[in-house]
């Protein structure tokens, strides 16, 4: 159900298509049917969302025919606290490993242990102290 608003403007390339939305509509919460009437979509929302995420702007910086910075802000907090996110990005994971031919999740990690930088000696132990210098000391 498009509101007014999103019928207005121009779309962006970081709009969510029709078959990207339909992956995850269903997943996005719903609106509450108490408080104040909805103003904008959540797919709006999402769109604003995706807009801030793919140009690397701040919240601030979106422009103004998308939701107003603060709601989408709000609503991106909301939705990374109860989860939102994580259901999004597991569906799409596992869609995208079941078209390239894979079992849903993965059966195995893979850890790399020459990645991991460390020393030879741990603890406080490891670290030199800092060295003064007794010439400059010794001017004074």
């Amino acid at each position: 159900m498009p509101t007014q608003i999103e019928t207005q403007r121009k779309s962006y390339p970081s709009d969510l298509s029709d078959a990207e939305w339909g992956l995850v509509e269903s997943m996005v919460p719903k609106p509450k049917r108490v408080g104040r009437p909805v103003k904008y979509s959540r797919r709006e929302i999402l769109n604003a969302i995706v807009y801030v995420l793919r140009t690397g702007c701040s919240w601030r910086q979106l422009p103004h025919d998308l939701p107003p910075w603060l709601l989408v802000y709000l609503y991106f907090r909301a939705w990374r606290r109860d989860g939102t996110w994580d259901r999004i990005h597991e569906k799409l994971r596992g869609d995208l490993r079941v078209a390239e031919g894979k079992q849903r999740r993965a059966s195995a990690g893979i850890l790399d242990s020459q990645s991991v930088k460390t020393t030879g000696k741990g603890g406080s132990m490891g670290m030199t102290p800092a060295r003064k210098s007794t010439a400059a000391n010794a001017l004074f």
